[in-house]
């Protein structure tokens, strides 16, 4: 598609590190970004706002590989291992189905309470057995690491 910014910053540890995972992209002058989370053919969601939900919320999340999936937060501050030796800390594990190619998608409460974005998980999003764990980096984190502020509608 149109390059719509330029890749600002992010963090992500090497293999055998321990660290957070995230990114974000400064948007160009003449693009403006929508105060939505891409849906996937089923209805685009409102941002409201970002505050942060506990155990037994549901979220849906959106990814490019997988489309639009819920599922229920899990466990907080949880710290993953991935099999290619980078330790993640701080990350909200959830029962929402991901695949490869979904991480950086958009987690979301159900009332439009932005939560993060996908990092990894395991398990699949096709056939009656589907199951996952996919774990997010939480948002405000990120928001306070840059100083960023989260567009609302």
């Amino acid at each position: 598609g149109p390059q719509i910014g330029t890749f600002a910053a992010s963090s992500f540890p090497k293999p055998g590190q321990t660290g957070n995972d995230w990114s974000w992209v400064q948007v160009s002058s003449g693009n403006t970004q929508p105060a939505t989370v891409y849906g996937w053919g089923k209805g685009d969601a409102t941002v409201h706002g970002s505050t942060a939900a506990g155990v037994g919320a549901a979220i849906c999340r959106s990814g490019r590989t997988t489309g639009w999936h819920c599922g229920s937060i899990v466990a907080l501050n949880q710290t993953v291992t991935y099999s290619s030796g980078e330790t993640i800390l701080n990350l909200t594990r959830t029962t929402a189905c991901s695949e490869g190619g979904d991480s950086g998608g958009s987690f979301l409460t159900t009332v439009g309470q932005a939560q993060g974005v996908l990092s990894g998980g395991s398990g699949s999003c096709v056939g009656k057995h589907r199951s996952s764990r996919s774990y997010f980096q939480p948002l405000l984190p990120i928001l306070s690491a840059y100083g960023l502020t989260l567009k609302t509608g």
